[in-house]
């Protein structure tokens, strides 16, 4: 057996508990020992951020900020603020497609009862939209009316 702390007996795959012989891997500012995935997941992150410096994210920066700032987040990072206004694009493309194809699923079933035109634009409707963003867990209630 092996004491020095250098030989295969005592390295574990995926976790260390302790910085010895040639299992020298980063920690965290708390101590802890990063795995290796761990690792391959900073460094993944790292390089992704490197990127978002050259992205030009579609939603204007100027109103990332101000929504940023209406929410209390202050960051002077500008790749953190690219990361969150690319977030904000997937979750809008994400609804958008989801409501289109409510819509085309609408459209199928009056085919069906021979209420059908040619040429028909495909609208935004409320009931799309209110049941897309139903399974990202926002209710939307139609707006009161009063008399």
């Amino acid at each position: 057996m092996d004491t020095t702390g250098s030989g295969p007996s005592t390295r574990n795959s995926d976790s260390a508990m302790a910085n010895t012989g040639n299992d020298q891997r980063p920690a965290t500012p708390t101590g802890r020992i990063l795995s290796r995935s761990e690792i391959q997941s900073e460094k993944s992150l790292a390089e992704f951020l490197v990127q978002m410096d050259d992205y030009a994210p579609i939603i204007p920066e100027a109103l990332t900020d101000y929504y940023l700032a209406q929410a209390g987040f202050e960051c002077s990072d500008v790749r953190i603020k690219r990361l969150l206004a690319l977030a904000t694009q997937k979750f809008i493309s994400d609804v958008a497609t989801d409501a289109f194809q409510y819509n085309r699923i609408r459209q199928q079933a009056s085919k069906e009862k021979k209420f059908h035109s040619k040429d028909r634009k495909t609208v935004l409707t409320m009931e799309d939209l209110t049941a897309a963003l139903a399974e990202y867990g926002v209710n939307i209630k139609k707006p009161e009316y009063f008399s």
